[in-house]
């Protein structure tokens, strides 16, 4: 007894130690550490025998490959889902899928609103820096519209791809597959429980199911924020905000530009170009192989996947309003005038962040890549360098390599999605937190380019 008691004391003691180190923590390094302890049940759940198939082998590098990919919204897979886990294991992936797109802050909250309890002053400065949002005001109301807004959109999503899988599936399955599908889509993960490795490769042709994945990936890249901006506003693009005419407009121009490009390279239909343009937005699915497309189409899915999505959204990138910057940027440098759109200015602070942000992110996948290619010297450049883009920009595509790649590499992959998700910059301030200096020494220029 006594030493039951004793350990039952360390326990209580260590847990409240682990407690109050937490609550002296930043809420940036919370929601770190928050997604790090998601991925870690996860693949936990992902090993237990009631989540795999029977006759399958789910490696523990392999159920942290897969529990890192869905929370992180990827779509990466080492190994098939279907194949390899069974309904309990694939409930767990969309668990996963789930709590990664919304965010650990915000499906916390939502526990918390149902409940009945009164949301604090800490949770509210989580779901603040996790939504990337100005201020407090409104935050139980945003979570709610977008618990509210998930629900339609993956609800409807879920109705209309069931009019397609159960032409194809028994009608339990075809739900099920429906379900799975639009929670993936949605939230810009390219996961799929068709099995076979084959992703929508089937249903190339299928317009229906083609315009329902792109439409969700498109509401669910283009962020919560904006989406609730564009409904307030009825879709009048004229009274929206800054921020929402920017995202909009880029998000249109690079679907645009990347629907051109990839008909022009790859020889595939328009719906196909159209389709892997949407899709290379951080989302993943495909219709048609991506290993045998050219090196010309491949060049172009990794520019358009390390870009990705927009602030606020469920997919990663350095983001459209970042690129946005950047080119207001280089303009201004052309035109002798001060960067900006639609009658407003842009700070300098937001175009430092901006060009810091694009080169943390370039900084990662370069190292990512060395990394690969010393670690799997038998595959071409261009394909380890479109499998750390597609890790960072938290995309899925792949040309097929991933789940033949060494646990060292594997390794490699899983901490370039964590970075992709959480984002470069983001880890890099919450863990480096150095006082402004006293001191300031006198300017002087140096000469650049």
């Amino acid at each position: 007894m006594a030493q039951r008691g004793g350990a039952g004391f360390y326990a209580r003691s260590t847990m409240e130690s682990i407690v109050r180190i937490l609550k002296k923590q930043s809420p940036g390094r919370l929601i770190a550490l928050g997604f790090a302890a998601v991925i870690l049940i996860g693949a936990g759940l992902l090993l237990l025998p009631v989540s795999v198939k029977p006759g399958a082998t789910v490696t523990p590098i392999d159920a942290l490959f897969t529990s890192t990919s869905a929370v992180c919204v990827t779509g990466l897979i080492a190994i098939d889902t279907a194949d390899h886990f069974t309904f309990f294991g694939q409930a767990v992936v969309a668990g996963l899928i789930q709590i990664g797109g919304l965010g650990v802050t915000s499906v916390g909250i939502g526990f918390i609103l149902v409940t009945g309890r009164r949301v604090g002053i800490k949770a509210r400065l989580l779901v603040k820096e996790a939504l990337n949002v100005d201020s407090f005001k409104g935050i139980v109301r945003l979570i709610k519209a977008v618990l509210l807004m998930t629900l339609c959109f993956e609800g409807a999503g879920m109705l209309l791809s069931l009019i397609v899988f159960a032409q194809d599936y028994p009608l339990p399955q075809a739900i099920w597959i429906s379900i799975f599908h639009s929670i993936a889509a949605f939230n810009n993960s390219g996961f799929d429980i068709l099995g076979g490795l084959r992703n929508l490769v089937p249903y190339q042709s299928d317009v229906l199911l083609n315009l329902t994945t792109c439409g969700l990936i498109i509401c669910g890249g283009l962020g919560f924020l904006v989406m609730q901006d564009i409904f307030k506003c009825r879709c009048c693009f004229r009274r929206m905000s800054l921020h929402s005419k920017v995202v909009v407009t880029t998000t249109a121009a690079l679907l645009l530009v990347g629907t051109l490009l990839l008909k022009l390279t790859e020889d595939v239909s328009w719906l196909g170009a159209f389709f892997h343009s949407v899709s290379a937005r951080t989302a993943g699915f495909s219709t048609y192989p991506i290993g045998e497309f050219t090196n010309a189409g491949l060049f172009v899915l990794a520019i358009l996947m390390f870009i990705g999505a927009s602030p606020g959204s469920t997919g990663g990138g350095i983001k459209t309003t970042t690129f946005f910057a950047l080119m207001q940027q280089v303009r201004s440098v052309f035109s002798k005038r001060r960067p900006g759109a639609f009658r407003r200015t842009l700070s300098s602070e937001v175009l430092t962040k901006a060009a810091v942000i694009t080169l943390l992110s370039m900084l990662v996948v370069c190292i990512g890549t060395f990394l690969l290619c010393i670690l799997e010297p038998e595959y071409a450049f261009i394909q380890l360098l479109f499998e750390v883009v597609s890790a960072f920009g938290t995309v899925g595509l792949s040309t097929g390599i991933t789940p033949s790649l060494s646990v060292a590499s594997k390794l490699v992959i899983i901490l370039t999605m964590y970075i992709g998700r959480l984002g470069a910059f983001t880890l890099l301030s919450i863990w480096i937190d150095r006082p402004e200096p006293s001191v300031h020494y006198t300017e002087e220029i140096i000469m650049i380019g």
